[in-house]
């Protein structure tokens, strides 16, 4: 692209990503995902303007795994470890022996009816056997349902790829029928085994390091992170392990860090990262594909989206969770709620890129697949919740911490969001019993700055400024978190650390109640 070039093509990709962002608000009140608008937008301005189609399979492919790469991370760090611990061995066997049963049983009828050759029949079935993570991740944060269905649906998400992507380069490859299938196994197994390895590795060190790093500017931690986050996706990429598994590991152990300052900036960058690759990634795809070839591929499509969603999809679903004795209900939602999205037509472009005989079948059905589901698919999904009764009324939310490092003071300043139903909910101030060096400095209720004394008493939606030293934060959190789980309680069912010493007159341990207080 030459200079002049620029301002034309900057003009065309603001004007998309502000026509993706408004149709965010008509999808919403239309009832249909926004990544099915994106995905639309694509194809319809690839059919009215060829110049700009992307035809390069190679460079659609590089695209989309960048993205992937960001979406994962802002994925994982919005999962937290206590979240994923309890459904980590149901996600683990959805994300392999359900990607496994639901090649199988896709593959069949495609080489029975459809007449497809065995190598495409399989290759279909390997890219629709993972669950987009962009789609799981919007949807399931957006339906009511228990917390353990929601991150046993997200982790399966997050893990998948790695597994099929892998199979998907075997079958697309040369060595597809020629290599036995315990070496197949086995390289599947080292790939996933060595992400696992460099994102703990990566998270762990993250979770080290941006708490000391002090940097000059808040802005620099969101960026510090996400480097840290592509860099563990680029180290496993270049030791041929998976990069998805790794980013998708060091985001969650980054996001569940204590420690972790500036924690609202870091999410709300990810989180718009997110987005732009989100709205880049469906718009790219829906620009790549070519629909004057989808018609052709209506008959195998058909014959494969019916077989996933009927019986492919429940089955894995069964055979991975009975065993852990979830309940039928989990079960049929599960079997009902393996979104696809971007990454199955991600993964069908690789084909494309190795030049295989057939591969435009297999991309043209996965396009047809996707778009149908994300139409029909995805805005019954409240409604199943609803019929099987795992819709949940919205719970208590985990309390809020957010920190910044005062450089230069050996001290930092907490941020607290006072939730719905937590036990800080009418607790006044001085029953918080913070440790020494901990001290409420200011409470902000509804955009308007409130003075602390001793009639200050915490209501639910405040937020908190709290400074503590370096020393006590641990000792601050610990107590804020058993306040907000037992209120007053807390009192008695945990000793308070010990009251800094100071100069000023005591306060009473329960105080009483002034109707005439400001802050009453």
């Amino acid at each position: 692209m030459s200079l002049e070039g620029l301002a034309p093509a900057l003009l065309i990709g603001s004007a998309i990503v502000l026509v993706s962002i408004l149709g965010v608000r008509l999808a919403g009140r239309l009832g249909v995902p926004g990544l099915l608008l994106y995905l639309v937008l694509g194809l319809g301005l690839g059919f009215a303007f060829p110049d700009i189609r992307v035809s390069d399979a190679e460079l659609a492919t590089v695209l989309g795994y960048s993205a992937l790469a960001l979406i994962l991370a802002h994925g994982g760090l919005t999962t937290r470890a206590s979240q994923l611990r309890p459904v980590l061995g149901p996600a683990i066997v959805l994300a392999s022996l359900g990607v496994l049963v639901s090649i199988a049983v896709v593959a069949l009828p495609l080489v029975l009816l459809a007449g497809l050759d065995v190598q495409l029949a399989v290759l279909l079935g390997a890219v629709l056997a993972a669950t987009d993570a962009a789609a799981v991740f919007t949807v399931m944060r957006g339906l009511q349902v228990s917390p353990r269905l929601r991150s046993l649906l997200e982790a399966e998400a997050g893990f998948n790829d790695a597994p099929v992507v892998v199979l998907v380069s075997i079958v697309a490859s040369g060595q597809f029928g020629t290599a036995p299938w315990w070496q197949v196994a086995g390289l599947i197994a080292a790939e996933i085994a060595g992400g696992v390895v460099v994102g703990i590795a990566a998270g762990f060190m993250a979770k080290w390091l941006l708490p000391r790093l002090a940097l000059p500017a808040v802005g620099l931690y969101p960026i510090a992170a996400l480097a840290l986050l592509i860099g563990a996706y680029a180290l496993a990429d270049v030791l041929h392990v998976s990069g998805f598994m790794a980013v998708y590991l060091a985001g969650v152990l980054i996001g569940s860090a204590r420690r972790l300052p500036h924690r609202r900036s870091i999410m709300g960058f990810a989180d718009g990262l997110a987005w732009v690759a989100e709205i880049g990634l469906f718009v790219m795809l829906g620009l790549f594909a070519d629909v004057s070839r989808l018609p052709q591929a209506l008959g195998v499509a058909a014959i494969a989206g019916v077989t996933l969603v009927v019986l492919a999809r429940p089955l894995s679903a069964l055979l991975s969770l009975a065993p852990f004795r979830w309940a039928w209900q989990e079960i049929a939602f599960a079997g009902s709620a393996g979104l696809r999205g971007a990454v199955p037509i991600v993964f069908a472009a690789i084909p494309l890129g190795l030049g295989l005989t057939g591969s435009e079948l297999v991309f043209d059905a996965t396009l047809i697949i996707v778009l149908v589901l994300l139409l029909v698919q995805t805005p019954l999904l409240p409604l199943l919740a609803r019929r099987l009764g795992l819709d949940t009324p919205t719970g208590v939310t985990e309390l809020e911490l957010e920190s910044a490092p005062l450089d230069g003071m050996s001290a930092l300043v907490l941020g607290v969001d006072v939730p719905q139903g937590s036990g800080l909910v009418g607790t006044f101030v001085s029953e918080l019993g913070l440790p020494r060096g901990s001290v409420v400095s200011l409470i902000v209720r509804g955009g308007q700055a409130q003075a602390v004394d001793e009639h200050s008493r915490i209501r639910a939606g405040d937020q908190l400024l709290i400074v503590s030293t370096e020393e006590g934060r641990d000792a601050t959190e610990e107590r804020l978190r058993a306040v907000g789980r037992d209120g007053r309680l807390a009192s008695w069912l945990r000793p308070r650390p010990p009251q800094p010493k100071a100069n000023k007159r005591p306060t009473p341990s329960h105080p009483t109640r002034n109707p005439g207080s400001l802050n009453e």
